[in-house]
């Protein structure tokens, strides 16, 4: 039996359908069965498909008339299926790259699910930003399996069918298919969140929906549009006989009805019929209205109550008016962001302050990274400049005493950003910044890209959503007069991913100068802050962000694997800063040190580090200490995220594949062995080409200084560079 059976209608799509079943066929992940369903053997779509299924024997399509409409397609394929899960995809949509292996590890890890819903991309046909709808919904859902008593707004109404994969077993003990008519997403979607008994999410794109040049034929004029009634009354009349409880009614009721109502004012979806429609409306309204239901506020909550009345004359008018109001509204300002708006307006009219530095890291996560690295050097060898870090509320705490900081969104930092003639940045600033002729703007990046950064995420959907709009994001990189990078292979990958006319510095990561500058002496402090006991070797594990996965998990029990090691190691945890959530998950021999705020500390009391794809390994390579790569989903990440290149061919040491590789390399001491020393060597003649100790020296001088190239100190040799020494380990 296949994972997957994955069902494509093809009515009236023979154009784009070979899109459609490439995408499924290139997939990494094979173990499926794709059921085209055309609409008969001498359909065009016929043809297309015939020539797939004499070339791939996973190709079997079957025939449904086209009088059947697209429930009929999909429940025909939906009888053919033998996967243990369907998925449905319209013959003009795509499987984005990965999709398959994505959705395969998130069913391993959260075991069989009735339904597990997942984010799709509205691509549009021509131009325009894609669009992931389903993202706000499913951040909102728990982690891991749940019953759906535990996500009450997933009612399933809101979702296309093929946003969701269904484990065929439930679907036909159910008796679960699609009701006849248009709008058979609403009614199925419905049918299924109501039967459902466990439920897991994928906060991941995995369809790339194309929209089409003419629309969506739902939203076409006609009187198809009264099938939307027919849909809501079924799920509203199905869940009145399940007795649905009513913190799952409500939120249901309230999404068909928001969907109702849309259809009700809008002036060109029902050409004729709009009296019938509302007031068939009002009737189910009051027949299917939760007990104690109260209407939302506003003009919205107006429309309920006259729907509820079934006052279509008030109705119509209500709405008319408030098409007049909303045009004109839209011509004027939010009050709040109008004063904004104006006071930085009438900053960006004074002079530049040519002694002002404005720094921030990670979107105002603290003090930290490349700018606090820059800003320390510059307090040394620029003391006339006046410095100002950008921080959010709650990072407040991180700053150290005497370094100046604004409250991102406050009066303070607008009037800095507006007059500052110096910006630096390791992600960036706000779209509504403005550069300045004569400002500086320096991008100076947190970390050497394996996966892919920038424009590069076009290609991969599973990550591209997350980045939002490429166009704003191509304009933020248009600000930047300078680029850092630490190595070649940076300024290669950062000339693909950001491509503008800022000019690249290959001038070394300031925040890595501590790993030649450090001290046996700064290597114990640091330890002891950190608890780290004496005598004892620290194994740093730094597991990087899975686009794919939902929350935080160590991929690794790692009590289990100290236990498997030795008494001799401890390990420190550090997540993904996109997982510092305050919470400490340490205990016994595991530190947890996510909320450390300097990375650099944690790898100076490190004496080797576990990682599996985190940049921080480029990083780490230049103490010239052991590093083991766990991989255990490599080729899942690698088709999700995207790579540079095959961290499998050019490991910085020891690879290990399951939590038994793991640990067998510690025990036999092949992580710290002559082939894992080779490796890393060939990994920093690669990686650490720049990070001499004088990298944030170099960029004051250049950047805040306007010292010419030519005066700028030259990078050292890797070979004549001397690491910090390590806590435990000799080197030769």
């Amino acid at each position: 039996m296949p994972r997957f059976s994955i069902v494509v209608p093809s009515h009236g799509v023979a154009g784009r359908l070979s899109q459609a079943l490439d995408s499924v066929l290139a997939q990494s992940f094979g173990d499926f069965e794709l059921i085209p369903v055309c609409d008969a053997p001498d359909a065009p779509a016929a043809d297309v498909v015939t020539g797939y299924a004499e070339r791939d024997s996973r190709v079997t399509p079957v025939h449904s008339p086209p009088s059947d409409g697209l429930a009929g397609a999909r429940n025909t394929g939906l009888r053919a299926a033998v996967g243990g899960h369907v998925l449905f995809l319209d013959g003009d949509d795509v499987l984005v790259p990965g999709a398959l292996a994505a959705l395969d590890a998130r069913l391993d890890g959260t075991g069989d699910v009735d339904v597990l819903y997942f984010e799709h991309e509205r691509t549009p046909w021509w131009e325009g930003e894609p669009a992931n709808p389903a993202a706000p919904l499913l951040a909102r859902t728990p982690d891991g399996a749940f019953t759906p008593d535990r996500a009450p707004r997933l009612t399933g109404v809101t979702l296309p069918a093929w946003s969701a994969v269904y484990r065929r077993a439930f679907l036909t003990e159910q008796d679960i298919t699609f009701p006849g008519g248009h709008f058979t997403d609403v009614g199925f979607g419905g049918l299924v969140a109501l039967r459902a008994e466990r439920v897991a999410t994928l906060r991941t794109v995995v369809v790339r929906h194309l929209l089409r040049r003419q629309g969506n034929r739902l939203g076409l004029p006609g009187e198809h549009h009264a099938e939307l009634l027919d849909q809501t009354e079924l799920v509203l009349t199905r869940a009145a006989e399940q007795g649905l409880p009513a913190d799952r009614l409500k939120p249901l009721f309230e999404q068909l009805f928001a969907a109702v109502l849309k259809t009700a004012a809008h002036p060109r979806r029902l050409t004729s019929g709009r009296r019938a429609f509302f007031r068939r409306a009002s009737t189910l309204y009051r027949r299917h209205r939760p007990d104690g239901y109260r209407a939302p506020g506003g003009s919205i909550g107006v429309q309920h109550r006259l729907l509820a009345s079934g006052s279509y004359a008030a109705f119509r008018s209500l709405r008319a008016a408030h098409r007049t109001a909303s045009r004109a509204a839209a011509l004027l300002p939010r009050p709040r962001g109008l004063r904004t708006r104006l006071r930085y307006a009438a900053a960006l009219r004074l002079p530049l302050d040519r002694n002002l530095v404005v720094y921030c890291a990670y979107w105002g996560r603290g003090y930290a990274c490349n700018p606090a690295a820059i800003h320390a050097k510059a307090r040394e060898l620029a003391p006339h400049l006046r410095a100002v870090f950008l921080v959010e509320p709650d990072a407040v705490g991180s700053v150290p005493p005497g370094v100046e900081y604004a409250v991102i969104g406050s009066r303070k930092y607008w009037q800095v950003l507006a007059r500052a003639k110096y910006l630096v940045n390791n992600a960036n600033f706000a779209d509504a910044v403005v550069k300045r002729p004569g400002s500086v703007h320096l991008q100076t990046q947190h970390g050497t890209p394996l996966k892919t950064m920038g424009a590069d995420q076009a290609t991969y959907p599973v990550v591209a959503a997350a980045t939002g709009s490429f166009a704003r994001l191509l304009a933020r990189v248009d600000r930047w007069d300078y680029n850092l990078t630490s190595n070649r292979h940076s300024t290669e990958m950062w000339e693909r991913a950001f491509p503008s006319t800022h000019e690249t510095l290959e001038y070394g990561y300031p925040r890595n100068d501590v790993y030649c500058t450090a001290s046996a002496e700064d290597v114990a402090r640091v330890r002891k802050g950190l608890g780290v006991p004496d005598g004892k070797k620290a194994l740093l594990y730094a597991p990087t962000h899975r686009d794919y996965a939902t929350g935080f998990d160590t991929g690794l029990d790692l009590a289990e694997f100290c236990e498997a090691i030795g008494d001799e190691y401890v390990v420190l945890l550090r997540a993904h800063y996109f997982y510092d959530q305050g919470t400490s998950r340490g205990g016994g021999r595991i530190i947890d040190v996510t909320g450390h705020r300097s990375s650099e500390d944690v790898c100076l009391a490190a004496d080797g580090l576990i990682t599996d794809y985190s940049s921080i390994m480029f990083d780490y390579a230049n103490l010239d200490r052991p590093i083991v790569v766990y991989a255990d989903d490599w080729d899942v990440y690698r088709e999700t995220r995207g790579v540079y290149f095959d961290l499998m061919e050019l490991p910085p040491g020891r690879v290990a594949r399951t939590p038994g590789e793991l640990a067998a390399v510690f025990r036999d001491g092949s992580w710290a062995d002559e082939t894992a020393t080779s490796l890393r060597a060939a990994f920093r003649e690669r990686f650490c080409q720049f990070d001499d100790g004088r990298a944030a020296e170099r960029v004051v001088r250049r950047v805040l200084l306007g010292e010419p190239p030519a005066s700028i100190p030259p990078v050292i040799p890797l070979a004549e560079r001397v690491p910090a020494p390590a806590a435990t380990l000799v080197r030769s």
